[in-house]
């Protein structure tokens, strides 16, 4: 009689007759003391990892999941999970090693996990893996370091604020007697009054340093700086050198610029506010929003100018902003934002993090050779920081396009009917970590711009026209339009 067996099970002593005939018949496999599986396909490291947290809570029934594997929530990079159990012996599987040891029992802080295990709660976790245990010589360490731990507390601090890691040294300090660990709570006392700005006691994690210093950091966005660093660094995309004919470019990257951002105007109604200062009464400040961009983007003495510092890089933009959003108070032109901001599913970088950021992230920059490299990070570096409440897309272009004319290359516009492209290329970056849609992305819409004649307004609207460029992108992509070279 056949008996159901889920894909991975523990064996006992009333499976052990019915277990041994199937196996003879390569009907199961074995994974491991006591544990089998019923899948002949897969490989064994898989279904082990799949099925990791089962096996423990079957095998270690009771125990506690402790240091390193307590913080990180998961087996180490080798397959280590670490637990306090009445078993001393370890047990290992493909890609999964079970490690027991001595400690105190589940504390009532510690929480229920997997119906038969406990999870140390955060303090202890803490707490314990400050502790110095000995490691065997080729295995992964049974606690995280002391630059790994720093790192935690500061991503705490960054996401919960300083009240969560307020309660969690509360916490260690009412637990750390009972476990014995008082000269483990006097460094985690330490480690938070320093991120808090209360003490100062050296640090060793790049992040936690910044913190001290008062430039903290999202390392999430340096991760994403980095890849796209690295994409940029191995892309070679030919130099297109600047028409010195084209005197109507300046005003069309202001209009599209704005008109990506929502600040829609007709044409003519952009050239009138521009050319003829002509505010309509209905829309002064969208109107300024427009001049403010043709301003800057005309200015050739300024738009050559880029940074060669960190320090710059912060003057150069906040001066930008402020220039641009002079017809907006509420934003505090040229100041960094006060609050979050998002748009859509992205939550941009926290006010408290947005310096620190740009400065990191400017050390990427710095190791770009060409122009295009450069312009495509610098407009991704300030897009993804969002260091202004309102205005940030509008400065990011400017920002891309003042390298290229630092360099004598042929600007980036994105015109209207290109929104979606642009738009959908950052996301890649920043949700999926997908450099390349927006390398290619930019690198068609300099190509676009450089076939334009920009000498005669007329002919360079013409051919916008003729090109689809001012249309919308969502009706566009209905119709089957996109934007198409001359």
């Amino acid at each position: 009689m056949a008996i159901f067996l889920p894909e991975v099970f523990v064996s006992n002593a009333a499976l052990a007759p019915y277990v041994s005939k199937e196996l003879k018949k390569g009907r199961l496999r074995k994974l491991g003391s006591k544990v089998y599986t019923t899948n002949l396909t897969d490989a064994k490291e898989l279904l082990v990892k799949r099925h990791a947290w089962f096996i423990v809570k079957e095998l270690f029934a009771g125990s506690l999941i402790v240091d390193r594997t307590a913080l990180e929530h998961r087996p180490a990079a080798d397959g280590s999970v670490f637990i306090i159990s009445k078993k001393k012996r370890a047990i290992h599987f493909p890609g999964l090693s079970i490690y027991p040891r001595k400690g105190h029992a589940p504390l009532d802080e510690d929480l229920p996990f997997m119906e038969k295990l406990y999870l140390s709660c955060p303090a202890r976790a803490f707490l314990e893996n400050l502790c110095k245990r000995r490691t065997k010589k080729g295995s992964v360490a049974r606690t995280l370091s002391r630059k790994e731990i720093e790192e935690r507390l500061e991503m705490l601090l960054q996401g919960a604020g300083g009240e969560a890691i307020q309660t969690l040294r509360d916490s260690a300090k009412k637990i750390s007697e009972q476990l014995g660990l008082e000269k483990e709570y006097k460094t985690l006392d330490g480690l938070i009054g320093t991120l808090l700005g209360t003490r100062s006691i050296p640090m060793t994690s790049p992040i936690a340093i910044a913190r001290n210093q008062g430039t903290p950091y999202d390392p999430k966005r340096l991760d994403l700086f980095q890849k796209l660093y690295e994409a940029l660094a191995n892309t070679h995309m030919p130099d297109r050198l600047i028409n010195p004919s084209g005197s109507s470019l300046p005003f069309f990257e202001a209009y599209f610029s704005n008109f990506i951002e929502g600040t829609e105007f007709q044409v003519k109604e952009a050239a009138e506010i521009i050319f003829e200062g002509k505010i309509p009464q209905n829309r002064p400040e969208d109107a300024h929003d427009i001049l403010g961009t043709y301003q800057i983007t005309s200015a050739t003495k300024e738009m050559r100018k880029r940074p060669h510092s960190a320090d710059e890089l912060i003057e150069i933009l906040k001066r930008r902003h402020a220039f641009l959003m002079q017809g907006r108070s509420e934003v505090g032109p040229g100041e960094f934002k006060k609050v979050d901001n998002q748009a859509g599913s992205t939550l941009f970088v926290a006010p408290e993090l947005v310096e620190g950021t740009l400065r990191k992230g400017f050390e990427w920059f710095q190791g770009l050779r060409t122009p295009f490299q450069r312009a495509v990070y610098m407009m991704f570096l300030i897009s993804e920081v969002h260091p202004f409440i309102d205005g940030n897309g509008r400065c990011a272009r400017l920002m891309m396009n003042a390298e290229l004319v630092a360099a004598d290359q042929t600007r980036i516009i994105i015109p209207t009917v290109f929104r979606n492209n642009y738009l959908s290329a950052l996301k890649a970056l920043t949700h999926q970590t997908r450099a390349d849609p927006l390398i290619r992305t930019l690198d068609f819409a300099q190509k676009y711009t450089s076939l334009i004649d920009w000498s005669d307004f007329k002919k360079a609207q013409a051919m916008l026209l003729a090109t689809h460029a001012f249309e919308d992108s969502n009706t566009a992509e209905l119709m089957g339009h996109r934007l198409i070279l001359p």
